[in-house]
């Protein structure tokens, strides 16, 4: 098997959560125990999904606390926190909160942009503000400056009893490190770079530029070297990669079969550009873990990143998890040169 230049160092998956709307419980403890699941097989992260007013994890942050009580060493993240939903000031607090419950093992991912259907929502999220909110990389940058400790007040002291700080308390030393942008577009990839933010990338990217033919992988590089390029540390910044990938090497015929179906289905909209905002879809790799190992490493993104959080597909069985998950840890990340953590 061909070489990479970037040995797989980390290697990660990424969960939506679902649940049932007449049990919620059931499905969020499902997503626990799928984390520590993740642990036990050496994983070295576990990534949530966010998701406003549907039937996935709507609070990834409460979500980690919750984990980070159940496990000891796993790296605990979001791909991705719609910032448009977010007050920057309050949701750096609840990180660094969280990430001094962990141990510093936390990795918030966020992006920014207006509220999916925001004119359906805006009334219940900013009834009196909605027209003057600003959901550019300027909300991005309010995070940054909070969670790094710069001033949120300018008062600081004693009043009465009580003691205030001007910055944001807790204060998480080495958070601020491990903040990540989720982009598509050559914009948000130099954006983060320039900001000092790791960068995650997924299975969608923006096709921007000159007319096809299109290359997913291609465009998806262009982002990686433009991120790289911006980015202080240069070559050495953190990039996580986060394609669907489905080993079935242990899986039932009826599995198997339930995923390739899956990723048929889904096939279609990989071929061109979707949308008004052009997005490209990379096609869904379901197949033994030395045929999907033998994929990654044809796959010019993937030859330069030593990070990945592979997505779990949105709408399979828990048992179907677990099975992805053994065969990702025994199987497939070996094959991609990756050691498990203990």
């Amino acid at each position: 098997m061909p070489s990479t230049p970037r040995p797989l160092r980390k290697l990660g998956f990424l969960t939506i959560g679902l649940f049932d709307e007449a049990d919620p419980r059931r499905g969020h403890e499902s997503t626990l125990e799928i984390i520590e699941l993740g642990e036990r097989l050496g994983f070295d992260s576990a990534w949530l999904r966010h998701r406003h007013l549907q039937y996935g994890i709507s609070s990834p942050v409460a979500v980690m606390a919750a984990a980070s009580q159940r496990t000891r060493r796993i790296e605990l993240g979001t791909a991705v926190i719609p910032l448009g939903w977010e007050n920057p000031l309050r949701l750096a607090e609840d990180l660094a909160t969280v990430d001094i419950l962990s141990g510093g093992r936390i990795n918030p991912g966020v992006s920014v942009g207006p509220p999916m259907h925001f004119d359906a929502v805006k009334g219940a999220l900013y009834p009196d503000t909605a027209d003057v909110e600003d959901f550019s990389y300027e909300r991005v940058r309010r995070l940054l400056d909070l969670v790094r400790g710069k001033p949120a007040s300018d008062f600081s002291g004693v009043r009465g009893f009580e003691v205030f700080s001007d910055r944001v308390q807790p204060h998480s030393p080495g958070l601020g490190r491990r903040l990540w942008y989720g982009g598509g577009s050559l914009s948000s990839a130099r954006w983060a770079g320039e900001h000092g933010m790791n960068f995650l990338t997924s299975s969608v990217v923006k096709a921007e530029g000159a007319e096809g033919p299109y290359d997913f992988a291609e465009i998806q590089l262009s982002r990686i070297r433009a991120f790289r390029a911006a980015h202080p540390d240069g070559e050495e910044a953190r990039v996580s990669q986060g394609l669907v990938v489905i080993p079935t090497d242990s899986a039932s015929p009826e599995q198997r079969a339930r995923y390739e179906e899956y990723a048929a289905k889904r096939t279609l909209r990989t071929a061109s550009p979707q949308g008004p905002a052009r997005l490209m879809f990379a096609p869904d790799i379901v197949g033994t873990s030395q045929e999907i190992a033998e994929r990654l490493h044809a796959h010019a993104a993937f030859r330069e990143v030593d990070e990945v959080a592979f997505a779990l597909p949105f709408t399979f069985e828990h048992e179907d998890y677990v099975q992805i998950l053994t065969d990702m840890a025994t199987k497939l990340g070996p094959a991609l040169g990756w050691r498990p953590g203990v």
